[in-house]
C-alpha cells in the first residue's frame, strides 16, 4: 500500500545495505514511468528520477526497467527522459500472453546486467476490472497471466533482494477484489 513514493525509501535502504557492492537493477511493473522531477516535495511520480539523481551523485549506474507503461498515461517529456536515462520499457499493449517469450528474453538480458534486483509493483499496472483499488485505474493494463510468470522468472534468477507493492487503496476497492489480488501477488513473491 501507500503511494509509489515508497520506492525511493525501499531503494535507499537496499542501496545502503549493499554499500556499492554490485549493480542494482530496478524492475518496475507500472503504467507510469514515475520519472517526474521532484519540485518542492517528492510524490508518487518522482521516485525513479530521485533514484537516478542519487545514482549520479554516488557514481553508480541507474539500471531501470519499467514494464507495462501506458502511452496515454505518460507525457512526451517523460518518454524523452526515460530515453535519456537509458530506461528499458515495454508498453502495456506489448505485454500479452503471446509476447511472453519475447518479454522473458528481454528480462533475461536486463537481469544479466545486474547483480541485485529490486522489484516494485505499482498495482495500477493491472486492468481496472482486476485492480479497482488504486487512484489511477488502468484503461488497459497488463493481465496477471503475463505479470505472474515474469515475477516467477525474476524470483528464479536468484538476484531478487527486495520487492514491494504500491498504490493499493482499500477505500477505492470493490468487494475486496483488489485486496485478493494483492494477497495473491504477495503469495507469489514469498512462496
Amino acid at each position: 500500500g501507500g503511494g509509489h513514493e515508497v520506492a525511493f525509501g525501499s531503494w535507499s535502504g537496499l542501496n545502503r545495505h549493499l554499500g556499492g557492492r554490485g549493480r542494482v537493477g530496478i524492475i518496475n511493473f507500472d503504467a507510469h514511468f514515475d520519472l517526474r522531477m521532484k519540485q518542492e516535495q517528492a510524490s508518487s511520480g518522482t521516485p525513479f528520477f530521485q533514484i537516478a539523481e542519487q545514482c549520479a551523485a554516488q557514481g553508480t549506474p541507474f539500471t531501470y526497467a519499467c514494464l507495462g507503461v501506458a502511452e496515454t498515461a505518460n507525457t512526451a517529456a517523460l518518454f524523452a527522459r526515460a530515453e535519456a536515462l537509458g530506461v528499458w520499457h515495454v508498453l502495456d499493449e506489448a505485454m500479452t500472453p503471446t509476447e511472453l517469450p519475447v518479454l522473458l528474453n528481454g528480462l533475461d538480458a536486463f537481469i544479466a546486467r545486474c547483480d541485485h534486483l529490486y522489484l516494485t509493483i505499482d498495482l495500477d499496472v493491472l486492468p481496472a476490472a482486476v485492480m479497482p483499488g488504486v487512484s489511477a485505474p488502468a484503461a488497459r493494463g497488463v493481465e496477471l497471466a503475463v505479470i505472474e510468470p515474469l515475477i516467477a522468472h525474476i524470483r528464479a534468477s536468484g538476484k531478487l533482494r527486495l520487492a514491494d507493492l504500491a498504490e493499493y487503496n482499500p477505500n477505492l476497492d470493490q468487494d475486496n477484489r483488489s485486496a485478493r489480488v494483492v494477497a495473491r501477488l504477495v503469495h507469489q513473491l514469498t512462496k
